[in-house]
């Protein structure tokens, strides 16, 4: 086995690797990654390079150094290597001479795959699952999000265990006992699917708690709005400046995995419910949508998403689309979404139009300043309304407060004198029905 490599600052490696991530957080030290993506199954070079650049925020936020990347194009992997055995070899002196303590390759390796290049290059190889489950370990702050990370990642590994083969095996003296007997790595499969029992147990025990809670939010009927979007586009910032939620705030990616819930008055008094969710990414890990579905189910049962886009991105409409992406595959498609151009603060009068262009019914916002929040509530509000029950009321004329009640808190579409009461056809949301309901017609 090739001995561990000197630092220059008395830890070896291996050592470096095992720092805590307040040292991370504090630079004292930082891993030294190289990145490499194939551009595999992308549309373009364009693609493949952004998503390379991507990765390497991603090693940022996770608490390494990218100091070079490296894109090979390729049609399909290499079985073996996933970059074929002579641009691993390449790679190799690559990491040798840059001194690199981690390659990290920006698609999901096999198992054998990355056993391969580790066993090539003498040093750690990561892939894009798992530096995002690793990011995700780091942010987890609540029980919820600890046991769906912790969840996510035993199902990450369980089909990368490694064993020693027959050199841990259990054997004995006495009859019965003779035999390999049971190896070191069945050892360690059976011990993480036991927690992962566990863990599942947990999780269903926590989504009928979450699910219990959506029910009584129900129970007082308040419209519920969900913020989505990529990862930095400034959900919680939003969240923020509309609810003064005092969300935790960095910029960078993943920085809330927790869901926060806050109530708000929208500009007509209605009262509404907020809630923002994990910020999503191009191909976010199958591990993660299903660890995270409970918490992913806030979004599908929203009567409104808010789309947060950051406009400042020129992959901005790619980032729609990976968010699109995910929202299918939670059955959150469904959804009414109203698009949130923000940062206009950063953006460009040029990347404002593009994306109002695209999505006509957007709105642009600037979280940090507050520009544009006031239409956006004013949009929200109408798009609510929108989806109101339209009812059928017969209000007598003395009861003016009720006609003037209607106009404040529903839409009314119709009105009509009639000889003793006045004819109103209105929307009226459900969470103020009752106090119409002997007003209604039929």
């Amino acid at each position: 086995m090739t001995p561990p490599r000197s630092n220059g600052d008395g830890r070896t490696g291996r050592q470096r690797r095992r720092l805590t991530a307040t040292e991370v957080d504090l630079d004292v030290v930082r891993q030294r990654a190289l990145l490499v993506g194939t551009g595999a199954g992308t549309r373009g070079a364009d693609e493949a390079e952004a998503s390379l650049d991507e990765l390497a925020l991603l090693a940022d936020t996770a608490g390494a150094e990218p100091v070079e990347q490296v894109l090979q194009r390729r049609d399909t992997p290499d079985p073996a290597t996933y970059i074929g055995k002579g641009k691993a070899d390449e790679l190799r002196g690559l990491a040798d001479s840059l001194d690199v303590d981690v390659v990290i390759f920006d698609d999901e390796l096999s198992p054998a795959q990355q056993r391969n290049l580790e066993n090539l290059f003498a040093r750690d190889v990561v892939d894009r699952v798992a530096l995002i489950l690793d990011i995700f370990a780091q942010h987890a702050s609540s029980q919820e999000g600890m046991v769906q990370v912790e969840l996510a990642q035993l199902r990450y590994r369980l089909p990368r265990l490694r064993g020693r083969g027959l050199t841990l095996s259990q054997q004995g003296a006495g009859i019965g006992t003779r035999g390999p007997g049971e190896t070191q790595l069945e050892v360690d499969r059976r011990r993480i699917l036991r927690r992962v029992t566990k863990l599942e147990r947990d999780l269903a025990r926590l989504a009928s708690t979450r699910a219990t809670q959506r029910k009584a939010r129900r129970r007082r009927d308040l419209p519920t709005v969900a913020l989505v979007g990529y990862t930095n586009a400034g959900k919680s910032t939003l969240l923020n400046r509309l609810t003064e939620a005092d969300v935790v705030v960095e910029n960078r990616l993943f920085s809330t995995l927790d869901p926060t819930t806050r109530r708000l008055r929208l500009p007509g008094g209605e009262v509404v419910l907020v809630s923002d969710t994990v910020g999503f990414v191009r191909r976010l890990p199958h591990q993660l949508v299903e660890a995270f579905r409970s918490t992913l189910e806030e979004v599908a049962d929203a009567d409104l998403l808010l789309h947060v886009v950051d406009a400042s991105s020129v992959e901005a409409e790619e980032q729609i689309a990976a968010v699109h992406e995910v929202l299918r595959e939670i059955e959150a498609a469904h959804v009414p979404e109203l698009v949130v151009a923000n940062k206009q603060d950063l953006a460009t009068p040029d990347e404002i139009d593009a994306v109002l262009g695209a999505h006509p019914d957007a709105v642009a916002v600037s979280a940090v300043t507050g520009e544009g929040v006031d239409k956006l509530l004013e949009q929200v509000a109408s798009r609510l309304r929108a989806l109101a029950r339209i009812v059928e009321l017969s209000v007598p004329y003395d009861r003016g407060d009720v006609i003037a009640a209607l106009h404040r808190d529903g839409e009314v579409l119709v009105e009509v004198h009639e000889q003793r009461a006045t004819r109103v056809r209105a929307r009226v949301p459900d969470a103020e029905l009752g106090r119409f309901r002997e007003f209604l017609v039929g």
